[in-house]
């Protein structure tokens, strides 16, 4: 199955197919809310590379970069 997010669109006929749709299946994992690994409820936003924010308890923390397992 081939994922087609619109923000992969912006490359056009370049890098492949294979890089893109690696590249998009990343970016949709990474702007998901997640589940807070402080409070456990879903709320937890990237704020930048490796920063994430829980919207429920307030904290920030640092963790991976691109999503939380």
């Amino acid at each position: 199955m081939v994922i087609k997010p619109k923000s992969i669109k912006r490359f056009g006929a370049r890098y492949g197919r294979t890089v893109k749709d690696k590249f998009g299946r990343v970016e949709l994992k990474q702007r998901v809310k997640q589940k807070c690994p402080l409070c456990g409820k879903i709320g937890v936003k990237r704020l930048s590379k490796g920063l994430w924010k829980c919207g429920k308890c307030g904290k920030k923390f640092a963790s991976h970069v691109y999503y939380l397992d």
